[in-house]
């Protein structure tokens, strides 16, 4: 097989994929570090839409599919396919074919840095999809590219086998040898949250970091309230 298919990588387990996906995006961006969240060009079809699962990389040239119909037949059950269309918005690079397709196939979900079509039949088959866009012009399917290796979608590294995790906040990737580690924290923060907002509204609305930021921002002197 050529060089530019990559069939055989490590995918972050399905046991993890599992944990994980209760949370939002933000959850994990935040523990993360905020690395790893790619640029909001790239949202949800539809605000309700949410997907995760380890990555299935894909690399085309702009307003080409034919890696990704590759890409769809060599998929296994629960991969996310994140594609990396060069943020190109002049045509379309999936509709309603090839997102049956990859429902019937398992698919867990499709991230594309380009534009896609046909919305609303999308919508109707509660199949996740992010996107830059919709575009009603039709792709070509003549151009090689590369799938299973690095690439960059939305700004942000991707390596096979990453987890993703993307809802109507945005996208973001854990690398995969990660994310074992980066799971108690998204738990703790989760808890710490909820302790955090049952206190504002039994009217603690204070946030005890605010004035020493503000002083060692340079905002207030030592002693000065708000």
């Amino acid at each position: 097989m050529s060089q530019d298919i990559v069939r055989n990588f490590e995918r972050v387990s399905a046991d993890l994929v599992q944990k994980a996906s209760v949370h939002q995006a933000a959850i994990f961006a935040d523990v993360a570090g905020r690395r790893g969240v790619m640029h909001g060009r790239i949202s949800a079809l539809r605000p309700h839409m949410k997907v995760a699962g380890p990555a299935l990389t894909v690399e085309v040239r702009p307003g080409d599919n034919l890696m990704i119909h590759a890409a769809i037949a060599m998929a296994k059950p629960g991969d996310v396919l994140v594609i990396d269309g060069k943020a190109d918005q002049t045509a379309a690079l999936m509709g309603t074919i090839m997102m049956t397709a990859c429902k019937q196939l398992g698919i867990a979900g499709v991230i594309v840095d380009a534009a896609v079509r046909d919305s609303l039949e999308i919508e109707e088959m509660d199949f996740p999809v992010f996107s830059v866009g919709t575009n009603p012009n039709g792709p070509t399917k003549n151009i090689g590219g590369r799938i299973g290796h690095p690439i960059s979608c939305g700004g942000v590294s991707v390596n096979p086998g990453d987890f993703v995790l993307a809802d109507a906040d945005g996208i973001v990737v854990v690398e995969r040898e990660k994310l074992p580690g980066l799971l108690p924290l998204a738990d703790k923060k989760v808890v710490d949250e909820a302790k955090r907002i049952a206190q504002i509204k039994l009217g603690n609305t204070s946030a005890s970091w605010l004035l020493p930021s503000l002083v060692a921002a340079g905002v207030l002197k030592e002693g000065e309230t708000l």
